[in-house]
C-alpha cells in the first residue's frame, strides 16, 4: 500500500480506489476503533457513480498504526507523537497529497464518527481546500451533545451479554463482523488519547468560513454518539455561519454506521446524488 509521512514522521498508509475521468474525488476520514478498509463497499459504489476515492489509516489505526508498533495489537489506538493535532494536520497533509496527484479535481471530505469531528476541525481551519464536506455519524461537539460514554448501552441485550459493537449498526453481520475484525478495538476516547487530547475533540463551528462549503449530515436517528438532536444543533451552527447548502438526511432507528445499516443503499443512494447535483467535470478534462 501507499504511503506518506507526516509532519511529525509518522509512515500513514493510504488507499486508493481510482476510476478513469472521475467528476470528483472523496477523501474518507474514518472513525475511532477502525480502518480505512472497511470503506471498500462505498468506494466501489463510488466508483461505479463516477467518483474516485481516497482514504487513510490514521495514526494508531490499521496498517498505520502496525506500522507505528512494529505489528502489535495492543498498542492500537495510540495515536502517536503530536497526538490528536498531529492526526488532524495529516488529513489536510492527505489532501495536499491528493491535489497534487489530481490537479483541478474537486475535493469532498468525508468524515466518520471520529473523523467526522476531526473533519469539522479542518474545515473550521481550512474549507478553501475542499469542494464540499459530508460528516456522518457525527455530532455538535460540545458536552451534552456528544456522548462518550458506554456506547453499547441502549442496544446491548437485556441479560447483559453482548460484544460491545450493538451500537454501531442493526445488521448483525456488521456487528459480527467488527467483533471478528482483529484491526478493530473499543472506541473509548479517555483511555486512548488522555484528557488533553479527548478535550480537544470540543468545539464549535467557525464562526464564518473562507468558502460557503456545501455540507452533507448523514445521521441515524438511534445513533447514540450524536443522534437527531445533536446533528441538527450542528446544522443550525452552520447555517449561522452563513453556509447556505447544509443538508441533514436523518434516517428513523439507524444506529451509528449509516453507511454500513440495514437501509444502506437508500443512504449510499442519496449520498451519491447529493455529490451529483454539486460536483461539475472540471472543462479543462
Amino acid at each position: 500500500m501507499p504511503t506518506f509521512i507526516d509532519e511529525s514522521g509518522v509512515s500513514i498508509t493510504y488507499y486508493v480506489w481510482a476510476i478513469d475521468r472521475p467528476r470528483g474525488i472523496v477523501q474518507i476520514s474514518h472513525g475511532l476503533g477502525e480502518h480505512a478498509t472497511r470503506y471498500v463497499q462505498v468506494a466501489r459504489e463510488l466508483n461505479d457513480a463516477g467518483y474516485s476515492v481516497y482514504a487513510n489509516d490514521h495514526r494508531g489505526h490499521g496498517q498505520t498504526g502496525l506500522d507505528q508498533y512494529g505489528g502489535d495489537h495492543s498498542q492500537l489506538g495510540k495515536l502517536g507523537p503530536g497526538g490528536l493535532r498531529a492526526t488532524e494536520a495529516s488529513i489536510r497533509q492527505f489532501s495536499t497529497l491528493i491535489r497534487s496527484k489530481n490537479p483541478g479535481m474537486p475535493i469532498v471530505l468525508l468524515g466518520h464518527s471520529w473523523g467526522s469531528l476531526m473533519a469539522q476541525k479542518v474545515i473550521n481551519r481550512s474549507s478553501a481546500g475542499y469542494a464540499g464536506a459530508v460528516l456522518s455519524g457525527t455530532a455538535y461537539r460540545m458536552p451534552g451533545s456528544m456522548d462518550g460514554g458506554d456506547l453499547s448501552r441502549k442496544h446491548r441485550p437485556a441479560d447483559g451479554s453482548g460484544h460491545g459493537y450493538e451500537w454501531l449498526s442493526r445488521d448483525l453481520d456488521v456487528q459480527q463482523a467488527a467483533v471478528d475484525d482483529e484491526l478493530m478495538f473499543e472506541a473509548k476516547v479517555l483511555k486512548l488519547f488522555g484528557v488533553r487530547d479527548g478535550l480537544r475533540l470540543y468545539g464549535r463551528p467557525a464562526a464564518s468560513f473562507a468558502t460557503d462549503l456545501p455540507l452533507l449530515i448523514l445521521a441515524g436517528s438511534d445513533d447514540i454518539l450524536g443522534g437527531e438532536k445533536s446533528v441538527l444543533k450542528l446544522a443550525d451552527a452552520y447555517r449561522k455561519a452563513q453556509l447556505h447548502d447544509v443538508t441533514v438526511k436523518i434516517y428513523p432507528d439507524a444506529r451509528h454506521e449509516v453507511l454500513l445499516e440495514t437501509n444502506r443503499d437508500e443512504v449510499v443512494a442519496d449520498l451519491i446524488a447529493w455529490l451529483d447535483h454539486r460536483l461539475v467535470l472540471p472543462t479543462s478534462r
